[in-house]
């Protein structure tokens, strides 16, 4: 039996993971509507599904990972039509960006990455059953709606009931519609629309809601039902519920074992979003940072907690870091592959297996991380590396990321030049007498003068 547990959503509590097809897993993670730069949001959301994926490798599974593109959607559409170019220009071009940041954060390839424009013809299958069985119809304003009080079972992810629902602001005064509830499933052609989002259908023209894309996506790619569906915390209602509404509706059963959602990213006691206007995009951040560094900062917090973002925080990150790349400098790995038998190797699994629970895990690390340097064991080190590339960590040389900080030095923070003087200090311990130099030169260059005591430490001014 897998000791892995994943806190289940709907189960509301920690459960073992069985999948439905031994040693593989399954699993589907609503990704970005592209229609502007991905922030650290986003970049949280994408990080902690990408460290599931890992998971799930590392402990022998075969995993088809499906994390989709919203390419059709009212923001797009506005967006596109405020820029003067088509729909698939300004999508094309921020794929192309989202790709570039989730490589520079060292976040995986899905196994597919669908946009939702390529399966239209299977949203409207999906629609024709849903409308066989009772659960949609084509309301007068032409679009065609989900008949939520049709489905019994709905709000059984959220826990809100549909008598709490109609008392509470989450209703939609379309006067189309049969119920306030019920949400669009096609919605009907608009003159103003551009024609490449206009689809034939027997319902006429039109093009799909949001929801009805990802149970379609989801089923042709993974399945009527399917392993792990995942996503933010603000997709749980109404997206992720209206999904289960759509799916378990049209097939009979259920759509999905395991529900995992990811806690929000805060600045100042708000979660970071677009609309309210209180975001950094990934690329502002990786002005001033390095990507690994935004990547251990996400990691050092439980997936499922809220990441409060400072300047501080990455900065002690970077510290962190730091620390954990000087022991590498100072003691090479003896090249032998990962012992997962090893005592820090069994509980860095242990931490990984209780609901991917990463902070645990990096504390191992770092006890690892104090073992080496005292030790100096080339075994241990291995064992570092190793555990920490599990995680997207540590995978680079560490003179690279050691030496990373030097030309940053005159703007940057203590945290920046310390990251030089350990790359300098471990530089003199390796007896590279040149890199030593050339970091203490760059740093004069940047404004820093370092000052050597005779008892081995360095203090530092600017100039």
């Amino acid at each position: 039996m897998s000791n892995l547990k994943i806190y289940n959503t709907l189960a509301r509590d920690k459960q073992t993971f069985v999948p439905m097809e031994a040693g593989k897993a399954r699993m589907y993670v609503c990704g970005m509507t592209i229609y502007d730069y991905c922030h650290i949001g986003h970049a949280r959301m994408m990080m902690a599904f990408d460290v599931i994926y890992r998971w799930l490798q590392a402990s022998g599974y075969e995993v088809n990972y499906v994390r989709n593109i919203t390419d059709i959607e009212d923001k797009i559409i506005r967006r596109a039509v405020e820029n003067g170019e088509t729909i698939s220009q300004l999508t094309t071009r921020f794929t192309r960006y989202m790709d570039e940041d989730t490589g520079a954060l060292g976040i995986l390839p899905a196994t597919h990455v669908p946009r939702a424009t390529a399966y239209v013809p299977q949203m409207l299958d999906l629609i024709g059953k849903l409308e066989e069985r009772g659960l949609a119809y084509q309301a007068e304003d032409g679009d065609v709606n989900y008949a939520v009080r049709n489905f019994p079972n709905y709000g059984k992810l959220s826990g809100k009931s549909l008598d709490d629902l109609r008392a509470g602001e989450r209703v939609d005064v379309n006067t189309g519609k049969r119920d306030p509830l019920d949400f669009v499933l096609w919605k009907s052609a608009k003159e103003s629309e551009p024609e490449e989002v206009k689809w034939d259908s027997k319902w006429g023209k039109g093009r799909p809601g949001w929801h009805i894309e990802c149970s379609a996506m989801a089923c042709a790619l993974l399945g009527e039902q399917f392993d792990i569906h995942g996503g933010g915390a603000d997709l749980q209602f109404p997206h992720h519920e209206n999904e289960i509404a759509q799916s378990e509706g049209a097939f009979g059963h259920p759509m999905v074992n395991y529900w995992v959602h990811n806690g929000f990213v805060r600045l100042d006691n708000e979660k970071m979003s677009k609309s309210l206007g209180n975001f950094f995009t990934i690329r502002e951040v990786l002005k001033k940072f390095d990507a690994e560094v935004i990547r251990f900062f996400i990691l050092r917090a439980h997936y499922r907690s809220p990441l409060n973002y400072s300047d501080v925080h990455l900065d002690d990150a970077r510290v962190a870091l730091t620390r954990m790349y000087t022991a590498l400098a100072e003691v090479a790995g003896d090249g032998a592959a990962l012992d997962w038998s090893e005592a820090y190797a069994v509980r860095f699994a242990a931490s990984m297996d209780d609901d991917f629970n990463t902070p645990l895990a990096i504390a191992a690390l770092f006890d690892l991380v104090t073992e080496v340097n005292r030790s100096k064991s080339a075994v241990l080190a291995r064992q570092l590396k190793g555990l920490a590339g599990v995680l997207g960590l540590l995978e680079r040389a560490p003179q690279q990321f050691l030496q990373g900080a030097v030309g940053d030095a005159e703007q940057a923070g203590e945290a920046a030049i310390a990251q030089a003087i350990a790359a300098r200090g471990a530089a003199k311990k390796a007896r590279d007498f040149a890199l030593s130099d050339q970091i203490r030169a760059d740093l004069l260059a940047a404004g820093i003068i370092l000052e050597d005591k005779p008892d081995g430490s360095t203090n530092w001014r600017r100039a």
